[in-house]
């Protein structure tokens, strides 16, 4: 089982214990992340004149915003690669019927010069046969 991390982080100026079985890089990736929707909100109009839980309010719908966003380009990502596997699947699927082709005209073709091969036998025969007649 993975060792459980703890690291310090600095969220909005203030120093908070983070712990959890994520490396350490992850969960300051993490607290960057926060403190970069906290800069990106800062900077609206009007956001730091709002009272601490409607602060919060709206850093929790932005998170929510950007993880829908994200799930909804990772749902289409999936669909895409299903979709490429299907048609993979598919070309794969004609590939094999077009070798089982190529396979059954050789043999049509090997069998159609075993025949020739065979009936040029024949016509010189009957040649053959037909000079001795007319001899």
């Amino acid at each position: 089982m993975a060792s459980k991390n703890t690291v310090k982080v600095l969220i909005d100026g203030k120093i908070i214990t983070l712990s959890g079985y994520e490396s350490e890089e992850y969960l300051q990736r993490v607290a960057s992340y926060l403190n970069n929707k906290l800069t990106e909100l800062g900077s609206l109009p009007g956001y730091n004149r709002q009272p601490p839980d409607t602060r919060s309010t709206l850093l929790a719908l932005n998170i929510a915003d950007d993880y829908f966003k994200a799930k909804a380009q990772a749902d289409a990502m999936e669909d895409d690669m299903e979709s490429k596997d299907r048609e993979a699947y598919d070309v794969k699927h004609d590939l094999i019927a077009a070798q089982i082709q190529i396979d059954k005209m050789k043999q049509e073709m090997e069998q159609l010069q075993k025949d020739k091969s065979e009936l040029s036998l024949q016509v010189e025969k009957l040649n053959t046969e037909l000079e001795d007649l007319l001899k």
